[in-house]
């Protein structure tokens, strides 16, 4: 079986691959692995189909009898129990058909969530930064839910149709050969009718899919931005916002319900059903069949009118559910720049970083990976916003013809095990953007960034980037016991270690002020603490996972002075045994770095202590008094 290979950061043990080059190949390639369900899902459907056309048989040999002098109430109750016996079959076997067609929609459901799951987990931060959530959450949720739905009742109840167009057709070659004339013909209006049908709604129900997406991306941003939007009043315009998008996914629908309303075959079989009782009792005049026999034939042309009727939605349940597997697979297929490099190094770290004329610049515009922008094109979510001029206007650099907006230029330094490096600069000076080279949260364009001495491209994804930790101003906490984030890097943590470091951080006093301690929920981003509580709590699950390199980015910016001084001191023992990359205003943190560097305009102007700049930089004096 053939697989589509994507870069990924992060990979499953055993992950089953699937074939991913186009959507009805990645659903069939799940369904290779549970080849069993399918197969008794098509001989449960064909029992359960020519038991209940075999009905109609034994309903027109009891006419027959009927009609026959001397008929016994014997051979009346053999007929009667051989009726009770097919609908006995139709029954089981119906039950066995859902069953299978259940479990097999249930479990390419899980398979595809699983996929997509560590598809995402496995993606670059790049990538993730030009996602719209909402469209994410669309395509992770109601997208993977339409393929069960597409199994179940879709394929089933196709599956049956087809089924229930065969079954029929052949009892009423057993009755008579010359009353097939009308089936076929059936059977070759419907075909054509039904793929003019499928064509017509392929399309929309894409746009169905797609449109929903959109909308609910809109959604998911106004709810998460709500502060925002009632800070400026902007609550009118969201509304007209997102009435637009519904309005294109309301058009859509309707444009669903146009092409349903002129569904051809309904009429088509109506006119064939006519045609067949006709022709059938022309045969009966002629003496070629019994009442019975016609009574059987009409019967039997009746079974084909549920696959007919049945085709109007299951046809739009496949159209969906191929729609849906098609944008899953535009995110699971979608190519990031990093890749987990599992045969790479994978040993401790001792704390070296050396960065050799590194430049980094973020693709944006046409490139597939720009970074992401607001509906009014400009950036967004980006971890440094364009470098600006002194005018204050931006300076796209070669981001003008459409590769990229460099942040960082000729990036050259050496931090030795243990030392503590500040950096320093003006905002969109490329500070944060800097030291997510260091752990490969994106990739330098040039140059090299090397941890004891080895191209960070070389050493295994995992290994080096468990070993760096990063606290960040935009602390991110899970909505789970507070216990649990601060462990988050360490599940086997023991509640003494816990509590170790939420001491060391000034986390404790205020954690046991809570009823349920360490064991309190803080809910979605951690939205129940305060921005320093939430700080207080990253700074301790930095601690304990004992980087061998510390990254702090403003990470006390929001902690009064009293307390920050006693982290600070904590810091300030733990970053002597570990390298340290520091980005902050406070200048007392800036004074015991080892090394601060200068940037401006992507480029390190200078770098030396605290006292050698103040001495002779211009700009680090400039920086120096603005912080003062």
């Amino acid at each position: 079986m053939s697989t589509t290979t994507v870069n990924r950061e992060f990979r499953l043990e055993n992950q089953r691959q699937f074939d991913q080059r186009s959507p009805v190949r990645w659903i069939a390639s799940q369904l290779r692995h549970y080849w069993h369900l399918p197969l008794l899902a098509v001989i449960a459907a064909g029992f359960n189909n020519f038991g209940a056309s075999y009905i109609q048989l034994l309903i027109g040999r009891g006419f027959d009898l009927l009609n026959t002098p001397g008929w016994t109430n014997r051979s009346l109750l053999l007929l009667a129990l051989a009726v009770f016996g097919s609908a006995a079959v139709q029954g089981i076997f119906g039950l066995v058909r859902n069953s299978a067609f259940e479990f097999m929609a249930q479990r390419v459901e899980r398979d595809s969530r699983d996929s997509l799951y560590a598809s995402l987990l496995g993606k670059s931060q790049t990538f993730h930064n030009r996602q719209r959530i909402g469209d994410i959450m669309a395509r992770a949720t109601n997208d993977v839910r339409m393929l069960n739905i597409m199994f179940s009742p879709g394929l089933m109840l196709i599956t049956d149709s087809l089924v229930g167009i065969v079954a029929p057709i052949v009892l009423i070659a057993r009755i008579n050969m010359q009353l097939l004339l009308m089936p076929v013909v059936f059977v070759l209006l419907y075909v054509v009718t039904i793929r003019d049908y499928a064509r017509r709604l392929s399309p929309i129900s894409e746009g169905l899919r797609e449109s929903f997406g959109t909308m609910n991306a809109g959604l998911a941003e106004a709810v998460s931005g709500i502060e925002v939007v009632k800070g400026n009043a902007q609550e009118a315009q969201e509304v007209d916002k997102f009435v637009r998008d519904a309005a294109v996914y309301r058009d859509y629908a309707i444009r669903e319900g146009e092409v349903q309303a002129r569904y051809l075959p309904m009429l088509v079989f109506s006119l064939c059903w006519g045609a067949a009782f006709f022709h059938a009792m022309l045969l009966w005049r002629d003496d070629a069949l019994t009442l019975g026999q016609v009574v059987s034939y009409v019967g039997l042309f009746g079974f084909l009118r549920f696959p007919t009727f049945v085709s109007v939605f299951t046809f739009q349940l496949a159209q969906l559910g191929v729609a849906s597997a098609r944008r899953i697979l535009e995110l699971i297929n979608t190519e990031t720049e990093l890749d987990e490099n599992q045969s790479g190094v994978a040993q401790p770290i001792a704390g070296a970083v050396e960065f050799r004329h590194v430049s980094f610049g973020y693709k944006w515009r046409d490139s597939p990976e720009s970074p992401p922008q607001s509906d009014s094109g400009e950036w967004r979510d980006s971890p440094e916003s364009p470098p600006q001029s002194d005018s204050g206007e931006s300076r796209h650099g070669e981001g003008d013809s459409g590769e990229s907006l460099h942040i960082l230029k000729d990036i050259s330094f050496v931090a030795q095990p243990g030392e503590t490096v500040a950096i320093v600069g003006q905002t969109g000076s490329g500070k944060s953007t800097l030291t997510r080279l260091i752990n490969r949260i994106f990739d330098a364009e040039g140059g090299q960034v090397l941890v004891d001495g080895i191209d960070v491209r070389d050493w295994n994804l995992e290994s080096l980037r468990s070993q760096i930790s990063t606290i960040e101003q935009d602390v991110f906490l899970f909505s789970r016991t507070i216990a649990e984030n601060i462990a988050f890097g360490v599940p086997d943590a023991t509640r003494e270690q816990i509590e170790a470091v939420a001491h060391e951080a000034q986390a404790h006093d205020f954690i046991m002020s809570f009823e349920k301690g360490y064991d309190t929920e803080v809910g979605e981003r951690g939205v129940t603490l305060s921005g320093g509580q939430r700080q207080r709590i990253a700074i301790a699950r930095a601690f304990l996972t004992n980087p061998r390199i510390l990254i702090l980015d403003d990470s006390t910016s929001a902690i009064d002075s009293a307390t920050e001084d006693r982290i600070q001191q904590a810091m300030y023992r733990i970053s002597r045994q570990r390298t340290t990359f520091l980005i902050t205003h406070r200048l007392s943190q800036i004074r015991w770095a080892d090394r601060i560097l200068v940037l401006k305009g992507g480029r390190i102007t200078d770098q030396g202590t605290h006292d050698e700049l103040l001495a002779r930089s211009a700009d680090y004096q400039r920086i120096f008094s603005v912080y003062e």
